[in-house]
């Protein structure tokens, strides 16, 4: 089997087992507004439609010599990163939520990857997505990782801004201050 076809492999059990853990959320009690939701969306599911199912006539094979060793470097890279999520998700438990929420009885986790960077899941996402890029070896792939960078930075920022308004600012930018947002052992920055 090729390394991109168990990348495919890879993503399609993670997401299978992403959507069915999410029966273990806790029940949401407040979002934030539509517009900024909409626009994360859209990168996120634009990127990853771009990333996995578009190809171009103009773009017909890989623009970059794909060696076996590296598709399988990937391969491994890709599951670290979404091992990486899982890692996070079951720290998260039942505060969990697909999209920015305030969960029941929310509080801010500090164990885990929650330790190492703000928002591990997006951490995962983002190395999975630029490592799958990278053994598909096409410019477009990697436009639909940056695109996925985009989204998930751009949702990372809208929820620090929603839970230092549900939870107190005093309690995030405390965690915030000692803690980096996407890459870990970088300087922490509120």
């Amino acid at each position: 089997m090729a390394p991109v076809s168990v990348l495919y492999l890879l993503w399609d059990a993670w997401i299978v087992s992403w959507i069915v853990a999410a029966v273990w959320s806790a029940r949401t009690i407040a979002r934030p507004e539509i517009g900024p939701v909409i626009f994360y969306r859209t990168f996120m599911i634009g990127g990853g439609i771009v990333l996995f199912f578009y190809s171009s006539p103009a773009e017909p094979g890989p623009s970059w010599n794909v060696a076996t060793g590296l598709g399988w470097t990937m391969v491994v890279l890709a599951a670290i990163g979404l091992f990486f999520t899982w890692w996070a998700r079951i720290h998260l438990g039942r505060f969990w939520s697909g999209s920015v929420a305030r969960k029941t009885d929310h509080r801010i986790i500090e164990s885990g990857p929650y330790r190492l960077v703000r928002h591990p899941i997006y951490t995962g996402i983002i190395f999975a997505c630029y490592a799958s890029a990278i053994a598909k070896g096409t410019l477009l792939a990697l436009a639909g990782a940056s695109a996925m960078f985009i989204g998930c930075y751009t949702k990372a920022r809208l929820e620090e801004r929603f839970l230092r308004a549900e939870l107190g600012l005093r309690q995030y930018d405390s965690y915030a201050e000692r803690v980096p947002m996407l890459v870990p052992f970088a300087r922490a920055k509120a």
